[in-house]
């Protein structure tokens, strides 16, 4: 049986592009009648059933967050969803909760239900499996947070650069005790900002200073998670003058903690990796790393939708800058 593989090789296009001639896709009118030749001379005819249904299916794709209570990826879903609308496509949004078992069902459920696509924010840099959707040649997209050995196109922040900047800020404020709360171990943007606030610690401190764990906290991106550690921080014969804090959930925990113990910033610098719309407001005001959550949706949606068309090759990543938004938390530690 000839299959659209055979007829891409025999026209030296990709099955993409003999996909698209098929389906009334974007293709040149040389490249149009190359398949069509080739199509014709090994006796190929398109399956109309089966194209019905891919045209069905490419009316929904998945977005699966870990968390949809944190605004970063609440506005994250906003950017998918607007780019996905004007291709009218619908968007089912999925919360995986950091749970990797729930985050493969939910693949599951998209593969099952032949959906166009999935954007992915991945529970696990290593447990997250990718592969059944690739193998059956569903677009997939991480967003954010990407498998360590999935080889799909990516879109996400500069952890490393972020977290270094933040370090690096606290240090020239003049903090010098400086706590990292950074998210759960496997988590690529855990490690990441947690690799960028040791490297901003080795150029400062040198490497012992950058290798050592006493005021290195893993938590759960989520607000009792930043409270939890806070706590222990506080707790130590010696507690930390200032606060990188890996998202902006777990700052919250970090303020609460800090409170409790009558302990204010600026007197214990507070950093967050990730603004909120009241930082600005409290007092004293919060400093954060400032991330591009709804470019980081919308570029996402964006290249899933190439991807779905076939223009696109090879697998694409794209990383974008975040910005430090300095106020009053981090204005220098007390006495200084």
């Amino acid at each position: 049986m000839v299959t659209i593989h055979d007829v891409a090789r025999a026209a030296g296009v990709s099955p993409a592009t003999v996909s698209r001639v098929f389906n009334g896709g974007k293709v040149t009118p040389a490249r149009a009648l190359s398949v069509q030749e080739a199509a014709a001379a090994l006796g190929f005819a398109p399956n109309r059933v089966a194209r019905s249904l891919r045209k069905q299916r490419s009316s929904v794709i998945a977005l699966i967050i870990p968390d949809i209570e944190n605004p970063f990826f609440t506005s994250l879903a906003r950017g998918v969803e607007d780019a996905a609308q004007r291709t009218s496509l619908s968007v089912v949004l999925c919360n995986s909760d950091e749970d990797t078992e729930k985050e493969r069902r939910y693949l599951e459920v998209a593969l099952g239900e032949q959906m166009a696509g999935v954007i992915v924010a991945a529970a696990s840099q290593d447990e997250t499996d990718l592969g059944p959707l690739t193998d059956r040649g569903v677009p997939v997209v991480a967003v954010d947070r990407r498998p360590r050995d999935a080889e799909v196109d990516a879109v996400r922040v500069d952890n490393h650069h972020g977290g270094e900047v933040a370090t690096r800020h606290l240090l020239q404020a003049g903090y010098r005790r400086i706590a990292c709360i950074t998210g759960p171990e496997g988590a690529s943007t855990s490690e990441e900002r947690l690799a960028g606030h040791r490297a901003a610690l080795s150029a400062a401190q040198g490497s012992a200073a950058a290798a050592d764990n006493t005021y290195i906290r893993h938590a759960d991106f989520r607000v009792e998670g930043g409270r939890v550690a806070m706590r222990e921080l506080l707790a130590l014969p010696e507690p930390p003058d200032a606060v990188f804090v890996a998202n902006n959930l777990m700052t919250i925990g970090v303020l609460d903690a800090l409170g409790e113990a009558g302990r204010t910033p600026p007197g214990v610098g507070v950093l967050s990796f990730g603004d909120v719309p009241w930082a600005s407001l409290v007092r004293p005001s919060l400093t954060a790393v400032e991330l591009p959550s709804y470019e980081l949706g919308r570029t996402a949606a964006d290249l899933l939708l190439q991807r779905r068309d076939g223009s696109l090759s090879p697998v694409q990543t794209v990383v974008l800058r975040t910005k430090l938004q300095v106020r009053e938390s981090t204005a220098g530690p007390a006495g200084s």
